[in-house]
């Protein structure tokens, strides 16, 4: 009686050891945001924020006005790697952008029904690339090769931009926007969850049950994604297809809109829309 007593305290403890093993490695893998900086509350309704690591500079958008209006209002601005504001307003002449991606010396803004190309190096809006039918282009992706995915969530649709030639490439969907290209496959935010898009064109879940308005995707690790909501949560999407809130900033009424990622130094950088700044976070 004594040995199987000793026994089974023995494997009662093992067992104990075992979970609070599991419970470490598990907490291990969830990412912490430790805040970095934040800019003074001289950009206008940043709505995106994308980070250039070859020119070590953050394009941010501004909507300035309504968030969907075809006022001319809108900007982008330019802020350092140190939270230092360059350029409130580097380019103007855009009426509600949101969305950015560079590919060579191209930045690509979403900007209500048309695409708007910004030259860098020159800072001035080289040509806009009309997208018809689209309601309010929102995300903006790019591939290596040149390829442009726009979301169109009043629409419900995803468009692609060949050649300087829009077409649909996603339709029907709820309302989709944060858009990311990553190891050549297509990955969309739409409703309450994360999809990849097959060859084929159908989605497959990569993560769902999410609340708010899904916004900004970055990946972090293998198969591992942050994911902001407007509201003001940033979602860790782990490689089983699970997800928690890492940062939570509804609370303050700060939102946390289009994200952007410097993966080198894993700073995430998340612009708070209303509040008129960019805020910077480690990823620890």
């Amino acid at each position: 009686m004594k040995t199987s007593l000793v026994v089974s305290i023995s494997m009662m403890a093992a067992s104990a050891a075992v979970a609070m093993i599991a419970v470490e490695a598990a907490d291990a893998a969830t990412p912490k945001l430790v805040k970095k900086w934040e800019t003074e509350a001289t950009l206008k309704v940043p709505e995106s924020v994308y980070f250039d690591g070859k020119r070590n500079v953050l394009y941010v958008s501004n909507i300035d006005g309504e968030p969907w209006g075809d006022d001319k209002k809108g900007s982008i601005g330019k802020v350092g790697l140190d939270g230092k504001v360059i350029a409130a307003e580097w380019v103007t002449g855009l009426s509600a952008p949101k969305g950015l991606a560079v590919h060579g010396n191209d930045l690509y803004v979403g900007d209500m029904s048309e695409l708007a190309v910004i030259d860098i190096e020159k800072g001035a809006i080289a040509k806009r690339i009309a997208v018809p039918g689209a309601k309010g282009l929102n995300d903006v992706a790019a591939t290596p090769d040149g390829v442009i995915y726009a979301s169109d969530s009043p629409g419900k649709k995803v468009y692609v931009i060949k050649d300087g030639k829009p077409s649909v490439h996603l339709d029907n969907l709820q309302g989709p926007n944060g858009l990311l290209f990553h190891r050549g496959e297509l990955y969309v935010a739409d409703g309450k969850g994360v999809s990849k898009v097959g060859k084929d064109g159908k989605l497959v879940e990569v993560s769902g049950g999410m609340e708010g308005v899904l916004d900004g995707l970055e990946p972090i690790a293998d198969n591992e994604y942050l994911l902001s909501t407007w509201q003001g949560t940033i979602y860790h999407i782990k490689s089983d297809g699970s997800n928690e809130i890492v940062l939570d900033t509804r609370a303050d009424k700060i939102n946390a809109a289009d994200i952007g990622y410097d993966p080198a130094k894993r700073i995430v950088y998340v612009p708070t829309f209303f509040k008129n700044s960019v805020t910077a976070y480690e990823v620890k």
